[in-house]
């Protein structure tokens, strides 16, 4: 999907992009071969030719700065193939609600292959060492919650592409918190950690902290399972949100007459 986006290009917008793909390009490599298919002002064309070698080079290059730059935010999911294998699965656990008042106790790291768990008090500091071997993150409310305190514990240390997962499944009907979009899509916990919610992840921090070892082994556990059960839903879902990019298209159509060249479109 990335090698098929142009709304990271400066001056670009949905509707122009959406007009490129109704011409029959298919990607990136498409566009510099056909680009003469689209009619257009000149100027415009100037840009989107530019803007295409540009992401082809940058992409060729494997920056991912670059298109974490420019992606817009709800976006990022079109990048998630590309670096599939770059990518890396957080979650945090913390004793409250907001990084001004609260400190992050655990935080999570899946790369697809092995979890790996760091926490406070014992290796909480390695933590951006492992997220920095990393081009992409992938979060559920990540935005609003997980990279804030990451962000607030580490400053600085954030520099990747983010697909907060919250957003798309949200767009593609799955909306709630993750344990309800996991049943929703037939997920089940293990029998351990069944039922436990950030809160209960609070208490059972609090425990370890009383001595009890065996709480921390359950947070530790409920922990890898957030961080494991995102790869899994990223690859239920991702096909979804590409249908949808699709049928959001098909509706323009709907109500557009049928177009050929992108100056026909209101210009973003």
């Amino acid at each position: 999907m990335l090698n098929n986006t142009y709304i990271h290009i400066p001056g670009i917008g949905a509707s122009t992009e959406q007009n490129i793909w109704r011409c029959g390009i298919e990607n990136w490599d498409d566009f510099i071969e056909n680009h003469h298919r689209i009619k257009s002002p000149r100027t415009k064309k100037r840009v989107l030719f530019s803007g295409v070698e540009e992401s082809i080079d940058q992409l060729s290059r494997e920056n991912h700065v670059f298109f974490a730059k420019r992606l817009p935010k709800a976006q990022q999911w079109r990048a998630y193939r590309v670096f599939k294998e770059k990518s890396a699965y957080v979650d945090i656990e913390t004793t409250g609600l907001s990084p001004e008042y609260s400190v992050i106790t655990m935080i999570g790291i899946y790369n697809g292959k092995k979890t790996k768990t760091y926490i406070r008090g014992i290796n909480l500091d390695e933590a951006p060492a492992e997220l920095a071997k990393y081009k992409q993150l992938i979060t559920f409310n990540g935005a609003r919650f997980d990279l804030q305190f990451i962000e607030h514990e580490f400053p600085g240390f954030f520099n990747h592409l983010h697909i907060d997962l919250m957003y798309p499944l949200k767009k593609i009907g799955y909306s709630g918190g993750l344990k309800s979009i996991e049943c929703a899509l037939g997920m089940k916990r293990s029998e351990e950690t069944e039922g436990i919610s950030g809160f209960e992840a609070v208490r059972l921090w609090n425990k370890y902290q009383r001595g009890d070892e065996e709480a921390l082994d359950i947070l530790i556990k409920y922990n890898a399972e957030d961080v494991e059960n995102l790869e899994k839903i990223i690859e239920m879902t991702y096909p979804e949100m590409m249908k949808k990019e699709r049928e959001i298209k098909g509706k323009n159509r709907k109500f557009m007459p049928q177009q050929t060249s992108i100056d026909q479109a209101p210009i973003d």
